[in-house]
Parts: C-alpha cells; sequence; structure tokens
C-alpha cells in the first residue's frame, strides 16, 4: 500500500468532482451550443475525478484494482484533458459547434488513441495531445487580453499541467517525496484553474450576446 498516494489522489478526486459539479450548475443557464461544450467540459472533469477515485482504492485499499485505475487514468489523458482544452477555445473563439460535432470530436479521439495504440507510438502520441491541450487553453486565455480574468488561470494552468507532467512525472523519489503525489497536488490546483477560466469565458461571451441582442 502507499498511503500517501491515497491522500493525493483523494484530494485530486475532491478537486474534480467539485469542477464536474460547479460547471453543471454553470451549464444549466446556457446557450444550446454553449451546453454542448460545457457538457464536453464536465466529461474532462469527470473523468480525471473518477480515475482519482480508483487511484484511492488501488493504493490505499486494493491494489488489484491497478488495471481500472491505468485504464481511466488512459481515458482522462486522452479523452478528458483534450476535451477541456478544445471546450475553453471553442467558448473563447466564439464557435457555435453542434452537439454532433462535439460529437464527433469525441469519436475522433477514441479513434486516434486506437491507432496510435496499435503502432505502438502511445507515448508520443500522449506528449503530442498534451502539448496540443496547452496550447489550446493557452490561446483561450491570450485572445481574452487583457481582460486578467481568463488570461490568468489560463497560464497557470497552463503552468502547472507542464511542470506536473514534464517536470515532476509520476514515477521515482524528489527527495522524500513520491513524484506522483506531488503530480497530484499540483493538478489539484491545476483543474480549479482550468474552472475558473471556463466560467469567466461563459460569462463573458453571455455577456456580449446579451450587449448585441439589445
Amino acid at each position: 500500500m502507499q498511503y500517501s498516494t491515497a491522500l493525493t489522489d483523494a484530494i485530486l478526486a475532491l478537486a474534480c468532482f467539485a469542477c464536474t459539479f460547479a460547471i453543471s450548475k454553470v451549464r444549466k443557464s446556457q446557450s444550446e451550443a454553449l451546453q454542448a461544450a460545457l457538457f464536453c467540459a464536465l466529461l474532462g472533469f469527470l473523468l480525471p475525478a473518477v480515475a482519482a477515485s480508483a487511484g484511492v482504492i488501488h493504493f490505499g485499499f486494493d491494489p488489484a484494482a491497478q488495471a481500472a485505475h491505468a485504464w481511466l487514468t488512459q481515458a482522462s489523458t486522452f479523452l478528458g484533458f483534450p476535451l477541456l482544452g478544445a471546450a475553453a477555445l471553442s467558448i473563447s473563439m466564439g464557435w457555435n459547434w453542434s452537439r454532433a460535432n462535439w460529437g464527433r470530436l469525441l469519436l475522433g479521439l477514441c479513434a486516434f488513441f486506437e491507432l496510435f495504440r496499435q503502432m505502438d507510438h502511445l507515448d508520443d502520441y500522449r506528449l503530442a495531445i498534451s502539448l496540443g491541450t496547452l496550447l489550446m487553453i493557452l490561446v483561450a486565455g491570450l485572445r481574452q487580453w487583457p481582460n486578467r480574468q481568463s488570461l490568468i488561470p489560463a497560464v497557470a494552468a497552463v503552468a502547472l499541467f507542464a511542470i506536473a507532467g514534464l517536470a515532476v512525472g509520476t514515477h521515482g523519489l524528489m527527495g522524500a517525496v513520491h513524484r506522483v503525489d506531488l503530480f497530484h497536488i499540483l493538478l489539484s490546483i491545476a483543474y480549479p484553474l482550468l474552472l475558473w477560466l471556463l466560467t469567466s469565458l461563459t460569462g463573458r461571451l453571455a455577456k456580449h450576446r446579451s450587449e448585441e441582442n439589445r
């Protein structure tokens, strides 16, 4: 058992479940196009929440849950994270994607995952899709300049995700601390920053459309 990792996974799960609940409340009052984007963002928060919950079981109670934890972690990385980036970028750009288009994006992400898995290039694909998602989040925030309510969470979230993935990682120790524990803590801060970004973008877009309709 690795109880410190079970604890940090629990913190991450709570943070992501809180983001899921918050984005579901925001989604209810939005237009149909925004609801579709925010539903994908909801999935983007829900997948790491469930993966982290499986991590609590794996590291704290039952090592046999490793396979389920690994599968859910992959779903979070290859599906949930890019959905968050796509949702942020589409809202920032004012793109009115239909539910069908979001469905095609979901299917495309699943297809590309399976393609690269079959080609045995999953690590390369993980790096590419992670960097692409970070770029989408950064562009979503930068496009709102000089509005700091969108810029600050975008830059901060990108920095934390980059540090967690590129500098910290999940294997080995950093001094006396398991790297995976620090990884979880950084993500526990980064995901609420993404929530801040999405709510800021949604509020600005709704305000802009309201002014146009006057």
